[in-house]
C-alpha cells in the first residue's frame, strides 16, 4: 500500500508553510481528517493497520482514541479489529474518560491516533486509562511522523518521542518532514507567512 499516494490523492499531504502543534514550522503537513472524510478510504486504511496488529498476536479488547483527531481513526480501527471503541477528551485542559465510558481492570487497551508525532496526546490518553486500572498494550496511528519508531521500520526514535520503549507502535508508514524553530525558519526569512491548519488552538 502506497500510503503517501493515498494522502496526496486526498489532498491530505499539504505543501506550503505551516505552524505545527509543537510551535515549530514545516514546509509539509499531514491532514488525516481529509483522508478519513471518505468512508471507503478510511476502511481500507484501517483494515491494513488492523492486519499489521493482528499479525503481531497482541491481544486487544478495546481501542481508545484521544479526541478530537483520533476519534475517526480509532473507531475505524476498532471496527476492523472487531472490538469496541472509546475515546478520552479534554475537560478544562485535562484528558478524561467521560460519556459513560468505562474500562475494566486489566482490560487490554490499544491507544489509536490519526497521526503520531511525539506521542504526547497518546501518552495522556494512556495515563488516564492505566490510572483506571486497564492495561495499555500498544499504540497505533495511520501515519507516524518519525519521532517514534514504529514496528517494522528502521527509523531511529528521536529524543522528543514520549511513547514508552517497551510497547509497540503500529503505523502504516513514516512521514519525516523538515521542521524549524520559528526564529530559525528559512521560509519565514524568505518572507513567507506561516499558517496553522490543524485543530488544536486553530
Amino acid at each position: 500500500m502506497n500510503v503517501e499516494k493515498i494522502y496526496k490523492e486526498a489532498n491530505a499531504l499539504l505543501e506550503g508553510h505551516f505552524i505545527l502543534s509543537s510551535g515549530n514550522h514545516s514546509n509539509r503537513y499531514l491532514q488525516s481528517a481529509k483522508v478519513l472524510e471518505d468512508p471507503k478510504r478510511a476502511t481500507i486504511l484501517a483494515e491494513a493497520l488492523a492486519q499489521i496488529i493482528q499479525e503481531s498476536n497482541i491481544k486487544v479488547d478495546t481501542v481508545c482514541a484521544p479526541a478530537l483527531g483520533g476519534i475517526l481513526a480509532g473507531y475505524e480501527l476498532a471496527r476492523a479489529l472487531g472490538v469496541r471503541s472509546i475515546f478520552v477528551e479534554r475537560k478544562n485542559g485535562t484528558m478524561e474518560l467521560r460519556r459513560g465510558f468505562e474500562v475494566q481492570k486489566d482490560e487490554a487497551i490499544l491507544i489509536c491516533e490519526d497521526i503520531i508525532t511525539t506521542g504526547g496526546s497518546a501518552m495522556e490518553a494512556a495515563n488516564i486509562i492505566e490510572t483506571l486500572g486497564a492495561n495499555v498494550v500498544a499504540f497505533a496511528s495511520l501515519a507516524n511522523r518519525g519521532f517514534c519508531k514504529r514496528e517494522g521500520s528502521n527509523t531511529v526514535p528521536k529524543k522528543e518521542c514520549k511513547l514508552p520503549k517497551d510497547k509497540p507502535l503500529f503505523a502504516l508508514d513514516d512521514f519525516t518532514f523538515e521542521m524549524f524553530l520559528p526564529e530559525e525558519c528559512p521560509l519565514c526569512k524568505a518572507g513567507s507567512i506561516a499558517i496553522k491548519p490543524g485543530s488544536r488552538n486553530a
